[in-house]
């Protein structure tokens, strides 16, 4: 789906890009019946400065789904995913997650059902042994005793940070916070999840072992990101956003190798498709 000028010169008539009505209801997509983990509808917010950060934007991904979110800095990129959890709330437009619309009364409903996992994970990181970040969100939820320690070591295990339980994240390496972060949202089980540059801080190895796991995962999954062959390893769509509107959207293998597009909006090819 093409939204300005640019973005149509550079991909006119190619039949990969969807048309995107975001109405919320059951839609195909790779010939099945899904439904909607997320839909947002003309949502608009402006900060008190008047900066217009998001203007009628409109997307929705299902719940299994993969999906990139790119654009420059200033794109309002990590202004639309504080609104997926409820950190902001929609001044125009609505957002639906698993069915239930984000408003201040089910801020605390969809913060169960979205989990972020942040660009930086010292954010989320805070206690003072890894055992009690992973258990803080299911200690919180009322969790405890043996139900408690079984979600806690399962959740370490998933990221091979069972040996790592007693250490305080201050002394792990960037790879191991990574990963850590990882565990910390996922314990809670969440529908949707959302990454905010999630390779920023990690090698080649632990890159390969990030797309490997971040692949075999079944929900819906959303990822901003700079790294756009990451982007080419993990999602199956993605969504261009420049100056608060969405101005492309489709496959992501065809949107990301369009060097027109990409450079009219202050990015670049991926990598691996520069000669």
């Amino acid at each position: 789906m093409v939204y300005d000028r640019a973005a149509r010169n550079a991909l006119c008539c190619n039949p990969h890009y969807i048309v995107n009505e975001c109405v919320g209801r059951p839609y195909s997509f790779g010939g099945e019946k899904t439904l909607d983990a997320i839909v947002v509808k003309d949502l608009s917010f402006t900060y008190p400065d008047g900066t217009v950060a998001l203007d009628t934007v409109s997307f929705r991904v299902n719940n299994r789904e993969s999906v990139g979110i790119v654009g420059a800095n200033g794109a309002g990129k990590s202004t639309l995913v504080h609104h997926l959890n409820g950190y902001l709330l929609p001044q125009n437009g609505v957002i639906t997650v698993m069915g239930t619309e984000v408003v201040r009364k089910t801020q605390e409903k969809i913060r169960r059902v979205v989990g972020i996992v942040f660009q930086n994970p010292d954010d989320q990181l805070f206690m003072p042994r890894l055992y009690d970040d992973i258990a803080f969100g299911p200690r919180n939820m009322g969790i405890t005793g043996e139900e408690l320690c079984a979600t806690v070591e399962s959740g370490l295990r998933q990221f091979d940070l069972w040996d790592l339980r007693e250490k305080p994240p201050s002394h792990m390496s960037q790879g191991q916070k990574r990963f850590s972060a990882f565990a910390a949202v996922l314990v809670m089980k969440p529908s949707v999840l959302v990454m905010d540059e999630p390779t920023s801080d990690v090698d080649p190895r632990n890159r390969r072992k990030l797309i490997q796991f971040i692949n075999a995962m079944d929900m819906a999954r959303i990822t901003v990101s700079h790294d756009l062959d990451f982007i080419l390893d993990t999602c199956t769509r993605v969504v261009l956003m420049a100056s608060g509107k969405i101005v492309a959207e489709g496959r992501a293998e065809e949107l990301l190798s369009s060097r027109d597009l990409l450079e009219a909006h202050g990015l670049e090819l991926p990598l691996r498709h520069q000669k």
